[in-house]
C-alpha cells in the first residue's frame, strides 16, 4: 500500500484538492475533520484543563482557544501536545485498516507534515501551493481572518518555498479547479505505474 501524505499552508487549497483524492475513490484521512471530532470527544477535558475558559457545552470553542492563544502564543506546545498524540492515534488506525483490507493507495491529509515531523510516515509527499497572492486572499477573505492573525499562522508554518523543494509532487491550485483536477488524477495514475517522484508542476 502505498502512503501518499498531502500538505500544504494556509490557504493553498489543500482541503479541497484532498476531497479530489475522494472523489477519484481513494481513501483520504482528513487531520483537520479528525480534530474537529476529537474537540467533541477525548480532546475536551485534557484541553479545558489547559486552557480554562475553552470549552462551552462540553465542546471546545475554536475561537476561544484561538483567542487565547493569540493572547498566550507559547502555549501552543501545551496544546500540541495534547492534540497530536490523538490525532496520530486516528490516522495509525486508519491506515490499519486500510492495509488490512488491501487497499492500494490512500492519502493522509496532514496540514503540519513537515512541523510535526510527519514525512516518516509517509511513501510520498504531494503539497499543494500557489502564488502568495493568491494565498493570501483566500485566507483574508475568510470570516474572522485579520492580516495579523495570518502572519500567526504563517510563522508557525514551514515556508511554502521549502515545502515545494522537499515535495514528491505539487498541484498548483492557481491555475482553477479543473487543472487541480487533472492533476490530480495525474498523479494517482504515477503512483499506480509506479513512479514515486516527479519534479513537474502543474
Amino acid at each position: 500500500m502505498i502512503i501518499v501524505g498531502l500538505t500544504g499552508s494556509i490557504g493553498m487549497g489543500k482541503s479541497t484538492t484532498a476531497q479530489m483524492f475522494a472523489d477519484a475513490g481513494i481513501p483520504v484521512n482528513d487531520a483537520d475533520a479528525v480534530v474537529h471530532d476529537l474537540y467533541r470527544s477525548d480532546a475536551v477535558e485534557p484541553i479545558g484543563r489547559a486552557f480554562p475558559g475553552s470549552v462551552v457545552d462540553g465542546v471546545v470553542d475554536r475561537e476561544r482557544l484561538v483567542r487565547l492563544l493569540s493572547e498566550t502564543p507559547a502555549k501552543f506546545p501545551d496544546l500540541e501536545a495534547i492534540v497530536h498524540p490523538l490525532v496520530r492515534r486516528r490516522e495509525a488506525d486508519f491506515v490499519d485498516m486500510h492495509y488490512a483490507a488491501g487497499t492500494e493507495l490512500v492519502v493522509l491529509d496532514i496540514p503540519l507534515l513537515f512541523e510535526v515531523g510527519a514525512e516518516d510516515r509517509v511513501d510520498v509527499i504531494v503539497v499543494v501551493t500557489c502564488d502568495p497572492q493568491v494565498q493570501q486572499a483566500r485566507v483574508l477573505a475568510r470570516p474572522g481572518m485579520t492580516v495579523e492573525k495570518f502572519n500567526m499562522i504563517l510563522s508557525r508554518q514551514v515556508p511554502d518555498e521549502e515545502k515545494r523543494k522537499r515535495a514528491n509532487f505539487l498541484i498548483d491550485t492557481g491555475h482553477g479547479l479543473d487543472t487541480a483536477r487533472r492533476r490530480v488524477i495525474e498523479i494517482i495514475d504515477a503512483l499506480r505505474a509506479g513512479r514515486m517522484s516527479e519534479t513537474a508542476n502543474a
